[in-house]
């Protein structure tokens, strides 16, 4: 454990016991001036401030008392931030639920007066904003000073015998972590870490306190000489990890039966049973109604911005995607090509005769940026002038709310491909053909076109065998994430 890590865990305690201790102050002062009940006008009715103090103090020590009986103060820097926020706002209720046993079972004990209700509420909802918020930014000081070398980053230790570049990117790309080397039975030509040997470096290492943390990639060890790694890990109080393969990934997707006698394991297809797909498609009809009530004047304004620059119809421009059991969707995109170059397939014109179609072909020939069945054309002459604005922030994609309101997408699944794309699809790709395309998905927040396409499928099958609320509230908080850093870049 870090210094500054134990100091950011020590500084929350105090800091959010004053946080909900002034909360009852502030709501009383909110309670003066208004109920924040539209069209209704409570009579006033306030608490002074001597007998609000015992109020609050009760108030502040319950927090923090919930808050550790339920190891929200574990010390720990790498947690989950949508994880993190679910879990105040449960235990919050929890919390406010207890208080208000308290408080009204003990007005003959404790008190010897009454504190309005709406106080106590205004306090309830002030306390989550602003514990939140507070994490935040103690969360983004941490990785600002850490990723600018002000705070010591994790000492890493690598266990790897091949060349992982994509996976690297990615822990780099954290901001917490000083890769410091790695250790294998050979050394790997051109590998840009340094090679410290085998065990004895790394029992060297651990007895210097030299590493924080090891991941285990894959290796050319023997379980006895990991199972040594692992007991000195924990003996010198050092993380110890590795990256599953492919079965253990689904081991989350798991559900123990029997066979007569027999138990078995059973990995399940999808991780969603039918309860929960039908509260996911009111998920999606909930939300896309808000998001396009939301969205629409920018909508607007965007189409009136492609009609300026090209005056053909349509603005909504439709494609040709494959959905859940091979079947054909028209998907819903602005457009941000000139009309003429616009392939037509959805428009009943026949792909030998689309010349758009011909040109399309030439260009992925000779200027695609990706791997093909996926294509990216670098320099594509056939764009408008707002598609650089309408594609950087993925404006493009807004009109795809409409097909998740007529139900042939939803508002997160994996991404649906064209049919000529789908048609190099390999057997096990064809997974993701099982459920209803995205908006966002997966590989939006992975790499997003630095995927190729066996990576971004990987993904897919990961999202089906494993799906949870928690996982769709991850993807959508990180495209708006994604969306915003690439905005504040420009």
């Amino acid at each position: 454990m870090k210094k500054h890590e134990l100091i950011f865990w020590i500084i929350k305690i105090p800091l959010e016991f004053l946080m909900v201790f002034c909360a009852f102050f502030i709501a009383k002062n909110i309670r003066l001036v208004s109920d924040l009940i539209p069209w209704v006008h409570l009579p006033i009715k306030t608490i002074v401030d001597l007998k609000l103090l015992g109020f609050a103090l009760l108030w502040a020590l319950l927090y923090i008392i919930v808050f550790a009986i339920w190891w929200l103060y574990r010390l720990k820097l790498y947690y989950s931030k949508i994880k993190e926020i679910l879990d105040i706002i449960r235990l919050s209720f929890y919390w406010f639920i207890l208080y208000i046993a308290i408080v009204y079972l003990s007005r003959e004990y404790l008190y010897s007066t009454d504190i309005p209700r709406l106080i106590i509420l205004f306090a309830f909802l002030i306390s989550i904003w602003s514990i939140i918020i507070e994490r935040f930014i103690l969360n983004k000081i941490q990785e600002i000073f850490m990723n600018k070398w002000f705070l010591q980053k994790r000492k890493l230790l690598l266990i790897v015998k091949n060349d992982y570049s994509e996976i690297l990117d990615d822990i780099k790309d954290s901001g917490i972590y000083d890769i410091i080397g790695y250790i294998n039975k050979k050394e790997i030509k051109n590998f840009p870490f340094k090679y410290f040997g085998w065990l004895k470096d790394f029992f060297e290492l651990a007895r210097n306190r030299n590493v924080d943390e090891i991941l285990i990639i894959d290796s050319d060890f023997i379980q006895e000489e990991l199972e040594q790694i692992f007991d000195y890990s924990r003996t010198y109080g050092i993380r110890y990890r590795y990256i599953s393969n492919y079965f253990d990934v689904t081991k989350s997707n798991t559900e123990l039966s029997f066979i007569s006698k027999i138990p078995v394991v059973e990995i399940k297809s999808i991780g969603l049973d039918s309860w929960w797909r039908v509260f996911k498609r009111l998920v999606d009809i909930f939300g896309s109604i808000f998001w396009i009530i939301i969205s629409f004047p920018f909508m607007f304004l965007v189409s009136i911005l492609i009609k300026i620059e090209d005056p053909d119809w349509p603005v909504f421009f439709k494609n040709r995607r494959i959905w859940r059991d091979w079947k054909i969707f028209n998907l819903y995109k602005f457009r941000y090509l000139k009309w003429k170059y616009c392939v037509k397939d959805s428009y009943w014109i026949k792909p030998e005769e689309d010349e758009a179609l011909k040109l399309e072909k030439e260009l992925i020939t000779k200027q695609n940026a990706r791997k093909w069945p996926l294509y990216k054309i670098k320099n594509d002459p056939r764009k408008t002038k707002i598609w650089t604005f309408i594609e950087k922030y993925s404006i493009d994609e807004l009109p795809q709310l409409f097909n998740v309101l007529i139900w042939n997408m939803s508002l997160v699944w994996p991404r649906p491909h064209q049919p000529r794309e789908v048609e190099q699809y390999k057997e096990h790709q064809k997974r993701v053909l099982t459920i209803k395309p995205w908006i966002t998905w997966m590989a939006q927040i992975n790499g997003r076109e630095k995927n190729d396409f066996d990576k971004e499928v990987q993904l897919d099958i990961f999202y089906i065998e494993n799906w949870s609320i928690l996982l769709d509230l991850k993807i959508f908080f990180k495209t708006i994430w994604t969306v915003l850093k690439r905005a504040m870049r420009s």
